[in-house]
């Protein structure tokens, strides 16, 4: 009887999904039935597509996909285990080495998704007793990898550089290890980290520095290599991030840094340490992936994506001003609230045009957007008729 009470007072999964509707807040999987472009089939209309984060257009280049067929013919379709038992490959170890040339430090390590790599080197590299400090608007990924560690956690106001002094001033004096975390390019706002300033603070404390470069990559620096490169202090960032599945279209994360870095995660990081190692053909394929990245074919693709992110930002400024640091607009609807986000992307997605509307929780209360990433594969008509559409849905 008791048993019964209690079931009686249990949220039930059904409670809980119409508390989310009720919210405009509830989720669903939308099914795409055509490879990544510009032009996608989404749940059986085609649209065009402003959501994804192939930022070069790669995910359907000819020579990554070769790369990756050939691939499966040498190596296999699985690694068959975890990275510490013979799951490490030599596609692995090639890709490995050369990210870590790239990067210009002693190694680099690959992991199956950014996710992954967030969440490995953070709780491998941090403990109870260490100072995790972040910008307010790191991903997720960084957050739960922080948590997972066990070590302290503080958080300044994105790009806060009065906060993030105080908060380094009285770590370093109460802490072991303090790591300052920051993305390259913020996912959601789309704006960049004042990474000099970071990283003068973080040598005058003696702390250590991770920068994210998922949405920098292929987008800034005069080889796409993020803006860690842009601003060249490559020397002055302990931990390079990134992901493989952005602008370089294939799928992974990786890590680049000193030789004992590497190593501490790869002994104490469980995301790594326990996951099967990732397919050897997408090792390959985020390999070839790279090379394109930071060719001659890479540098003029890069130039066609900033050129359709001015045009994009020119016509948009009839409405607002905006100042583009990266492919990814936000376009604040209102007073932030969800239901008038869905209701303009639903607009939007009549004109056959699909841009997502971004709700709590991956942005706080109150500040839903739409979200529109430009691509190097968007023609100019593309561009043209969305900022018809999304300036007259605002008059509306």
């Amino acid at each position: 009887m008791k048993c019964k009470e209690a079931n009686k007072l249990m949220r039930s999964p059904e409670d809980e999904l119409l508390e989310l509707e009720q919210q405009s807040l509830r989720r669903a999987l939308r099914w795409v039935g055509s490879e990544q472009s510009r032009e996608i089939l989404l749940d059986g209309k085609s649209v065009v597509n402003f959501a994804s984060n192939d930022y070069l257009g790669l995910a359907s280049h000819p020579e990554i996909i070769a790369a990756m067929k050939n691939a499966l013919d040498v190596w296999g379709a699985g690694s068959g285990a975890s990275r510490l038992i013979t799951g490490s490959m030599t596609p692995h170890k090639n890709l490995e080495k050369y990210i870590a040339q790239l990067k210009g430090c002693e190694a680099a390590l690959s992991f199956s998704t950014g996710y992954a790599a967030s969440v490995a080197t953070l709780s491998g590299l941090m403990r109870k007793g260490d100072t995790v400090i972040l910008d307010k608007l790191s991903h997720a990924s960084l957050i739960d990898g922080a948590k997972l560690s066990g070590a302290t956690i503080r958080v300044f106001p994105h790009n806060g550089l009065a906060k993030l002094e105080r908060l380094l001033e009285s770590s370093v004096r109460e802490s072991g290890r303090v790591l300052v975390v920051t993305e390259s390019v913020f996912s959601m706002d789309g704006d960049v980290a004042l990474l000099e300033e970071i990283i003068s603070l973080k040598k005058k404390y003696g702390a250590m520095l991770l920068v994210d470069e998922a949405h920098g990559l292929g987008i800034h620096g005069d080889r796409g290599l993020g803006l860690i490169e842009h601003y060249g202090c490559a020397e002055d960032v302990d931990i390079h991030m990134g992901t493989l599945g952005k602008s370089a279209g294939v799928a992974g994360g990786y890590i680049a840094g000193s030789q004992a870095i590497i190593d501490l995660v790869v002994n104490r990081g469980r995301a790594f340490i326990y996951s099967t190692a990732p397919p050897p053909a997408q090792a390959v394929a985020a390999r070839k992936a790279l090379e394109i990245l930071t060719s001659s074919e890479g540098e003029k693709r890069r130039e066609k994506l900033w050129s359709n992110i001015r045009k994009l930002t020119s016509m948009l400024t009839v409405e607002r001003e905006i100042k583009p640091t990266s492919a990814i607009i936000p376009w604040r609807v209102g007073d932030g609230e969800a239901d008038e986000a869905l209701q303009i992307s639903n607009r939007l997605l009549e004109f056959g045009i699909f841009v997502p509307a971004i709700r709590y929780p991956t942005v706080p209360r109150g500040t839903a957007r739409l979200r529109i990433t430009v691509t190097a594969s968007h023609t100019e008509g593309d561009l043209a008729q969305l900022a018809e559409v999304l300036i007259s849905s605002e008059v509306r």
